[in-house]
């Protein structure tokens, strides 16, 4: 499926237009890969780490969504990782190295 179309049905964008406009201005990426193309497929499985507003959205796509449903429809679609917890482990290795050349 269109990574423009399942942004569009995961309810991160109103419309298929404004996901357009952000996949092209090269701000989401899909698997650590930056993506510039609508067309990019989505697949199970895969990780999205889409940008809103001031926040970056991490997710995790369980199934694809077979329509722009409710909201709470689509949550079930995907599963947000923590970018906490992913900060909080490269803040512990930046510590513990000025720790080891301050000895």
């Amino acid at each position: 499926m269109r990574i423009d179309l399942v942004l569009c049905r995961l309810r991160f964008f109103k419309t298929r237009s404004a996901a357009r406009n952000l996949i092209e201005a090269g701000h989401l990426r899909a698997n650590g890969r930056r993506v510039v193309q609508v067309s990019h497929p989505v697949a199970e499985g895969d990780i999205l780490t889409v940008p809103l507003g001031k926040s970056v959205v991490v997710i995790e796509i369980l199934h694809l969504p077979e329509r722009r449903g409710p909201a709470a429809e689509a949550r079930e679609c995907y599963r947000a990782l923590d970018p906490r917890e992913q900060s909080a482990l490269a803040e512990g290795s930046t510590h513990e190295l000025k720790g080891k050349s301050s000895s």
